[in-house]
């Protein structure tokens, strides 16, 4: 309890925001929310900091000097070795450390806060032809404070350089709350600062003396990995302190430190020119993977900027995903291995020659089966999107027995690699163990990942043996025991037999000259716990005991799901990088508002709750609140990790314990309330559209004042289709009346039947009820399953190939081919997944029938419009927004543009909510409403969702039009 009042009183003192009760949902929920990062480990922190500014981080010192506890200094948490995990104060410097300081264009330099996103500082630097050239594969939202602590390279680290290179000079915080500036130090600058009083000239004193010793020199020469190996980075880089070569340096010394000497507070980067425009790959194919990395060797001899492993097993994880199936357009076959070798170039005749070249020697040398060269960014940027998955990709393999960071960042030398492939090969068959072998084969290191089960004692100590036996060939062949991810909790126990444990010992010294009380970051790279201790999975649970109303079983159960989260942290990227996924975070830039923190959440209570209702826990409701459920983490995460279908599914055993609020059944049955009023038009609009009266209703419902209420129609869809003359000869559509067309959208719902029927096709709305969108929207399972199972049948001997389901609003016509599968019983779904092939947005069954010749240019209009269009989230996470394109983009002179928006924020109910409507509006102007603005009067806006045009509305004061009534004005007379 002590401890706990102390950190009352430093919560009270900082700007920023302190979370540490355990007995308060929210703080619980961040604590459990930073005890993870994308290790295998997990460890509950004591606190988690939001540090405003630099006071609050001499603060953070001062409360940790005093009270012997550990500060974590963390960015986006995407750290592979558990250097972000531990039991002291995690201190997220993310989201107000974030601002670009300084740009000097003359000397190419660029100073800025470690919570800088390293691909939003590039894209601040292109206009200016400049870059920040270390690439991570998760460069859109790895921070430069994360960069610095693992000493970050990326897959064109052979040219660009990693991290430490491209370190000019640093702001730290020192152990005392004093700031230093590292940076490059000639012989006299050098002895001034060992002249210098106070806690900086003990350091440089106490280190000169460490470096200067005969004997410690000699043992960081010969106990340091080869230096034709550019990833040198276990333990500290005290071999880049003792080269002459280099003006001395800390910076040298803070890259890869994992913050454990010191707060990074600003950092100055070496910048280089963009790479020239033409960019081509050359993806190699191979049917063994000791001759792939042959191939590289091959490979590195022409100079290309990048030389990329992509095994079997990530492929095969692309096959039928719902976006990377679309960047397998280059493969050949069914490969062991791929090699893609990336050469740039001025001139399209330049590059080519580069990769004949390449080619050619390889196929003299009987290297490689197949040779498709990729060319052009766009078709580039599939490939390396692929390459870039893999981590997410491969936790989509079934069972407990996963891919695991353990071996995956050892590196030898390239030449090294086709024996050092083959002696691990040997290891994992003797073992009788699977791995995943990815990543930059040019630079000597591959991530290999063992499919290890952690939650066995037989897994376990396969975990440990495997690493072991790994550094006995790290020792063999001169290499590094980390190359870009750190050593961090995973293998700092073992750098002293890497190293020599003289080494180990001055690594020890290192850390005690700059940190004696332990204060950064305690027990990373040196005094690192046993690595196979505080792993996610210490305690087994059987996910398949645990009941749900979805069917989680492609997936396992609703536990597997859960579990597939990665924490890679693809779920962090900003509105800047672009994607959906997640637009809460995207406003809040809160780590508990991320896919991953909301997956880890309920792995955590789905795991270790005691209760009968593991489901029933506040922590889960609170990182639950802020989800929108647009669906773009089903596609957008490599993972394919569906927390929509999750928060559905969890509201409902919340509600199984302690009922529904009114607000949210108000909501659920939204087409009863709609049917009522649609039987009073003309009172119910009064009221809604009378100030005074919708007030009272919106303080009733708990909706936002600022909204705008919807209006019902004069009539109903079915109702005036049912007046209409059929055209009986024609070819037959069903045209699906959802809830928000049949009574709010009407109009368009009577536009989209015109529209077809002018084309030439016999409409018809069959029976049906709604489509359950908005029960599952608020948790309301139980009734979903109960509609879904209506609609299938009423639909079922409708419904072919030949007579398709055709829907106007995406939420309601995309629930029949995702959630009807999992909702319906076993016995039912042949029958539901026969509706949902038969299913389409219109927009799709309009580019079906252009691209089959039934609907002719001729058709439509030869006058100029120009459109801009916003994609519906669930369009996005079915990639569907290309087929609006299409259609809007069919008649001759109709030129389209599609804005480069996330979710619009509305997201159906979220946007009315009072308590959601600052998010929902913060989401809107991400990207959205400022580009709606920017666009003049007579450009048309189009958006499919029936929430997006209101948002549109209530945010931007302006008219946004489906794409069916653009089409239908877009009709010849």
């Amino acid at each position: 309890m002590q401890i706990l009042a102390k950190l009352s009183q430093l919560s009270s003192e900082l700007l920023g925001d302190l979370f540490y009760l355990p007995e308060d949902a929210k703080h619980q929920a961040m604590r459990i929310a930073y005890s993870t990062d994308a290790s295998v480990y997990q460890e509950l922190p004591l606190a988690v900091a939001i540090p405003r500014a630099k006071e609050d981080l001499g603060k953070l010192i001062a409360f940790a000097r005093e009270e012997r506890v550990t500060l974590i200094p963390r960015t986006a948490g995407t750290s592979l070795a558990g250097q972000v995990v531990g039991a002291g104060i995690v201190v997220d410097v993310s989201r107000f450390f974030n601002k670009i300081l300084e740009l000097n264009l003359a000397q190419r330099w660029v100073r800025v806060e470690p919570g800088v996103i390293r691909d939003d500082l590039n894209s601040y630097l292109a206009p200016f032809g400049l870059m920040f050239g270390p690439e991570t594969s998760t460069a859109n939202r790895a921070m430069i404070g994360g960069m610095i602590g693992n000493n970050s390279s990326g897959l064109h680290s052979i040219v660009w350089g990693d991290t430490r290179q491209n370190l000019l000079e640093a702001s730290v915080l020192l152990d005392d709350g004093s700031e230093v500036l590292f940076q490059p130090l000639d012989e006299k600058c050098l002895f001034e600062k060992l002249a210098s009083a106070g806690r900086e000239g003990d350091i440089y004193r106490q280190l000169n003396k460490l470096l200067t010793t005969k004997a410690n020199r000699e043992a960081i020469v010969s106990g340091y990995p080869k230096k034709t190996l550019a990833r040198r980075n276990t333990g500290y880089a005290l071999d880049f302190l003792v080269d002459n070569s280099n003006l001395f340096n800390l910076c040298h010394l803070l890259a890869g430190s994992e913050g454990t000497i010191g707060l990074v507070t600003e950092a100055k980067l070496r910048l280089m020119p963009l790479p020239p425009p033409e960019i081509g790959l050359l993806c190699v194919h191979f049917q063994d993977l000791v001759e792939c990395m042959r191939g590289n060797v091959v490979a590195l001899a022409h100079q290309p900027e990048a030389s990329e492993l992509v095994d079997k097993y990530i492929l095969d994880f692309t096959v039928g995903h719902p976006t990377y199936q679309y960047n397998r357009f280059f493969i050949e076959g069914d490969p062991k291995a791929l090699l893609i070798v990336e050469f740039r170039a001025h001139d399209l005749t330049t590059l080519l020659a580069k990769a004949e070249a390449l080619k050619a020697d390889l196929i003299r040398s009987g290297l490689g089966y197949a040779y498709p060269f990729v060319t052009g960014l766009t078709q580039a940027n599939l490939v390396w999107d692929l390459r870039k998955a893999g981590l997410g990709l491969i936790r989509n393999l079934p069972g407990d027995e996963q891919p695991v960071n353990l071996i995956e960042d050892c590196a030898v030398a390239p030449e090294d690699l086709p024996a050092y492939v083959q002696d691990i090969q040997n290891l994992l068959i003797e073992q009788q163990v699977h791995a995943s072998y990815y990543a930059h084969a040019g630079a000597g290191e591959l991530h290999i990942e063992p499919f290890i089960n952690l939650k066995t004692p037989e897994g376990r100590a396969k975990f440990r043996l495997i690493l072991d036996r790994t550094t006995d060939l790290v020792l063999k062949y001169n290499g590094s025991l980390s190359g870009e991810h750190g050593d961090g909790r995973l293998r700092g126990e073992f750098i002293g037999k890497v190293l020599g444990e003289h080494v180990y010992e001055l690594l020890k010294e290192t850390k005690a000259i700059f940190d004696p009380l332990g204060i950064f970051n305690a027990h990373k790279i040196v005094h690192a716990p046993p690595m196979d201790i505080s792993l996610r999975y210490d305690k087994t649970t059987d996910g398949e005991a645990i009941k749900t109303y979805f069917d989680f079983s492609k997936q396992e159960n609703i536990l597997r799901l859960a579990e597939k989260c990665s924490g890679s942290g693809d779920c962090r990227k900003t509105e800047i990088t672009g994607g959906t996924m997640c637009p809460s975070f995207m406003a809040t830039r809160d780590e508990k508002d991320t896919t991953r923190a909301r997956a880890n959440m309920l792995r955590q209570f789905l795991t270790n709750s005691t209760k009968k209702n593991r489901f029933d826990h506040e922590e889960i409701k609170e990182v639950m609140d802020l989800c929108l459920s647009c669906k773009a983490c089903k596609s957008e995460c490599p993972s394919s990790v569906d927390v929509a279908k999750m928060k559905a599914e969890f509201l409902q055993h919340y509600y199984d314990a302690h009922g529904a609020s009114f607000r949210s059944s108000l909501i659920a049955h939204f087409t009863k309330s709609q049917r009522l009023g649609s039987y009073v038009a003309p009172f119910y609009n009064f009221v809604v559209n009378t100030p005074l009266l919708a007030n009272v209703v919106k303080s009733i419902s708990g909706f936002a004042r600022e909204r705008s209420l919807p209006r019902v129609h004069f009539t109903t869809l079915s109702t005036w289709a049912n007046r209409q003359s059929r055209r009986e000869n024609n070819r037959r559509v069903y045209l699906f009346s959802d809830e928000f067309t049949e009574y709010n959208d009407t109009s368009i719902g009577i536009t989209a039947y015109k529209l077809l029927t002018a084309l030439g096709y016999d409409v018809v709305i069959p029976k049906h009820v709604e489509s359950g969108r908005t029960f599952l929207s608020k948790g309301f399972v139980k009734k979903a399953q109960k509609i879904a199972q209506q609609n299938i049948d009423l639909l079922k001997d409708l419904i072919t190939e030949d007579t398709p389901l055709l829907g106007i609003e995406p939420s309601a016509i995309l629930t029949l081919r995702d959630e009807y599968i999992d909702l319906v019983a076993s016995d039912q779904k042949a029958k539901a997944r026969k509706l949902a092939e038969n299913t389409l947005t219109i927009d799709e069954f309009l580019v079906h029938e252009i691209e089959s010749g039934r609907i002719q240019e001729e058709q439509f209009t030869k006058e100029p419009k120009f459109i801009k269009l916003h994609g519906h989230c669930y369009q996005k996470a079915y990639h569907l927004v290309g087929f609006t394109q299409k259609i809007l983009s069919f008649p001759r002179h109709y030129s389209v543009e599609v804005i480069p928006s996330g979710c619009c924020g509305m997201a159906g109910s979220f946007g009315y909510e009072k308590e959601h409507y600052d998010i929902s509006m913060k989401i809107a102007e991400l990207v959205l409403l400022p580009a709606v603005r920017k666009t003049s009067q007579d450009t048309l806006i189009a958006a499919a969702g029936t929430s997006c045009r209101h948002q549109i509305k209530d945010g931007a004061k302006r008219v946004s039009f489906h794409p069916v009534e653009i089409l239908y004005n877009a009709l010849a007379v």
